[in-house]
């Protein structure tokens, strides 16, 4: 059955998620995968064409499917965030959605001119074909008529196959191994969603790196099966470590086995590492909700004194080279510091060096490098050497509560907040010269706080400008205040947050007392605007004081009003605040 009006819905953000482009055909082909998590499904198989083959690229899965009602309301209708239709997980599985931007079926069409969808749910197979070149020759794809098919299936029938034809030529063909190590970060940990890929499962030995497989029975522990391998990739990985699988069960997170409690070993190459480890003699040492083993057992003990050996030997046969070149590195680099000492600095800087690399010798480049080069930088610079003079006359336990705030927030975090706090309190002593000046209009106060709605607290900052939002806007004021009501033209900033609330502000001159005229001004606005926008719209009046005939009771939600001398004070009492808690830390 055949239904030519069938047609795509539109969200006011296709214009923008479309213009977003998937870095490879890999991570498009995974958008396809993901869809299939969300539906469920407990198995997918994609297979791939030889290279410049015209055999297609399919993705099978066994999800929930989708009816013909499903395909219309939800699939059919782009751009919207299915979270917001029904919730942030699964219905069956619970798992955590993965589909945000509602653009991912049309992720296939990056590799392929032509997309067939056929789908199985609740005894019935729908499916539809959609083209590029049909896409191209409507201007709006609104108006795109869809080929749409309707037919019995076998009611125990579920999940969608996904068949890509007329692959792009000109682009390189997807490849297995790239295709494994994108699914590998989100999926390779899944116990109840396998994923195969030129019928070959997802599996450890798909990392880029060195793989290494053993075997071995341990007293009491029994069979211990260790499969992992180290990347060679230049970024870490996004879920290092080793798995522990009891009774082919994960149990708990990944864990590194005491590689991450050692002061010799690089932490930075504990994201590159990636496996797990069978052991079933472990399951009555595991926590009854079965999240992680039992933390003192002798059998945990006795799993860990095997792993890490064989895991850090595995880590120098493959990093060895890498850290003697980062040594030789940190050497060349230290001589082109010490090069631009003046001489007597120098001296003084060679030997002090050379304790440290004595002191620190094998240590990683990641430990003795900071040391080095804050020596260099207190006898290049005074700020180092006063801050290093500060720590020399302090107290241990003044240094350790230091090292606890660093440890927690961060030196760079912590400096840029008191930049940030100072630069801001500049700007609300200028506020404050504008709104004591008499001839101040209300086009100086809105450029001035255009860029500042920080000033206006907590719950405003999140708010940012929306280029595209406010041309509609203008174009809408444009038409709606012509002729006599020209001159009653709102004078405003609307803003969007990241809840898709939107914030209309009325400025009004730091001489003007807000009265009852204003505030139906500003609802006026609201309920104009409202027509034409769908989310939530908060009006905020600014103005030098309230008369008293600016309504306290009975105001429409959501409708504040403020007073520039009140807003700028609060301001500049919240950056005192921070500036005090930022002491204490360094107190």
């Amino acid at each position: 059955m055949t239904n030519p009006t069938l047609r795509f819905q539109v969200d006011s953000r296709l214009a923008t998620l479309l213009s977003q482009e998937y870095a490879s055909s890999e991570k498009a082909l995974k958008e396809l995968v993901d869809n299939a998590w969300d539906a469920d499904a407990e198995n997918v198989s994609v297979s791939l064409p030889a290279p410049m083959s015209y055999a297609p690229i399919v993705i099978e899965d066994d999800g929930c499917g989708m009816t013909e009602e499903e395909l219309r309301r939800h699939y059919l209708f782009i751009a919207t965030d299915r979270r917001s239709r029904r919730g942030e997980r699964t219905a069956s599985k619970n798992r955590l959605i993965k589909g945000r931007k509602g653009i991912g079926k049309f992720a296939g069409l990056m590799a392929a001119s032509i997309m067939t969808l056929e789908t199985r749910a609740r005894g019935r197979l729908c499916g539809f074909t959609l083209r590029l070149e049909d896409l191209a020759r409507v201007e709006d794809i609104e108006q795109l008529d869809i080929a749409f098919r309707s037919e019995p299936c076998d009611a125990e029938q579920h999940g969608t196959t996904i068949t890509l034809t007329g692959l792009h030529q000109k682009l390189a063909y997807p490849d297995a191994n790239r295709l494994r190590q994108v699914l590998l970060q989100d999926y390779g940990r899944q116990d109840d969603f396998r994923l195969t890929v030129d019928g070959k499962q997802l599996d450890v030995d798909d990392v880029s790196g060195l793989f290494s497989e053993s075997v071995r029975t341990l007293p009491a522990v029994g069979s211990v099966k260790l499969r992992f391998a180290i990347s060679d990739g230049k970024n870490g990985l996004r879920q290092p470590g080793i798995t522990l699988r009891v009774d082919g069960k994960s149990v708990g997170k990944p864990r590194f086995f005491g590689l991450d409690e050692l002061d010799d070993f690089p932490p930075k190459l504990l994201r590159k590492l990636y496996g797990e480890v069978d052991a079933d003699g472990l399951r009555d040492h595991i926590t009854a909700g079965w999240d992680a083993p039992v933390e003192n057992s002798e059998l945990l003990k006795a799993l860990e004194a095997h792993v890490q050996p064989i895991l850090r030997a595995a880590f120098e046969q493959q990093y060895r080279q890498e850290m003697q070149l980062a040594q030789a590195r940190l050497q060349k680099a230290i001589q082109a510091r010490l090069a631009e000492l003046p001489e007597h600095k120098r001296l003084f800087a060679e030997r002090a060096i050379k304790k440290i690399l004595d002191k620190y010798y094998g240590e990683p480049e990641s430990k003795v490098e900071p040391m080095v080069f804050v020596l260099l930088e207190a006898l290049e610079r005074s700020d180092y050497r006063a801050l290093l003079e500060h720590i020399a006359d302090s107290r241990p336990r003044d240094i350790a509560a230091v090292a606890d705030g660093l440890n927690d927030f961060g030196l760079v975090e912590m400096a840029w907040l008191v930049e940030q706090a100072r630069a801001r309190c500049i700007v609300l002593d200028q506020l404050e010269r504008l709104i004591k000046a008499p001839d101040t209009s209300e086009a100086i106060m809105h450029k001035a706080l255009e860029h500042h709605l920080w000033v206006f607290g907590p719950e405003y900052s999140l708010f940012s400008s929306n280029i595209t939002l406010r041309r509609q806007v203008e174009e809408f004021l444009g038409k709606q205040y012509i002729g006599e009501k020209a001159d009653q033209r709102p004078d405003l900033l609307l803003n969007e947050n990241l809840n898709g609330e939107y914030l209309l502000i009325e400025f009004k001159k730091p001489a003007h007392a807000l009265n009852h005229d204003n505030y139906v001004q500003g609802i006026t606005y609201r309920h104009d605007l409202g027509k034409h926008i769908s989310a939530p719209i908060k009006v905020l009046l600014i103005g030098g004081k309230r008369s008293p005939d600016f309504p306290t009771n009975n105001r429409e939600a959501d409708v504040n009003a403020m007073e520039f001398v009140q807003l700028i004070a609060t301001a500049r009492r919240q950056l005192q605040w921070l500036l005090r808690d930022v002491g204490r830390v360094l107190e």
